[in-house]
């Protein structure tokens, strides 16, 4: 399952992407637009750029833990969250990666697949965000459904990849989970083996 991604786009190219989309980017500092750090990977608990509601302005792009509290103590953060059959009425982000990673094999160290969306510098993933809970700040995880055929092969699991076109319905909650939380179709995502750094 996706525990690793890579998020190396900078500002400007969330705020032209989202603007094509008519969901003006905000920052909340505006008087200085961030200087985002190009990750890969991003690992769990890490900090990473979401974009969550922003009231009527548009939307915002924030940086928030990568996994929500443990449930239980000695546990690793949740950072997938299965999305069959549930509703999502609050806490809807998109969280902008590069690629994703999966993994294979029975034994470490396992084969590496860098998973892309052809010619796009970035795309995003259905998240959930959660504020601050005592000492853990506020954080999102990444939404997951069966996989869809491209990476069958790899992983039963894919994260959520929304359309350009499905942000704002996401973000908004306009759309409906059904329609929005399915596997990607054939052909959107690119596998290919990912070297070990």
């Amino acid at each position: 399952m996706c525990n690793s991604y890579a998020a190396k786009s900078n500002y400007r190219e969330y705020v032209e992407a989202f603007s094509q989309v008519r969901l003006p980017l905000v920052w909340p500092e505006p008087q200085s637009a961030p200087n985002l750090e190009p990750r890969d990977p991003v690992r769990p608990t890490d900090p990473a750029p979401v974009v969550r509601a922003h009231g009527a302005e548009g939307v915002e792009l924030a940086q928030l833990r990568f996994g929500f509290k443990p449930g239980r103590p000695k546990a690793g953060p949740i950072i997938n969250y299965r999305a069959e059959g549930r509703r999502f009425s609050r806490g809807r982000c998109l969280i902008p990666v590069s690629w994703f990673y999966e993994y294979t094999g029975e034994r470490s160290p396992k084969t590496r697949w860098k998973v892309t969306r052809p010619g796009e510098s970035f795309f995003c993933i259905a998240g959930l965000w959660r504020s601050a809970e005592g000492d853990w700040p506020e954080s999102f995880t990444l939404l997951t459904v069966d996989s869809g055929p491209d990476l069958e092969p790899y992983h039963p699991r894919q994260v959520v990849v929304l359309d350009p076109g499905q942000w704002g319905a996401w973000i908004d909650g306009s759309g409906a989970e059904a329609e929005l939380l399915v596997p990607a179709r054939s052909g959107a995502l690119q596998v290919e083996p990912a070297p070990r750094s």
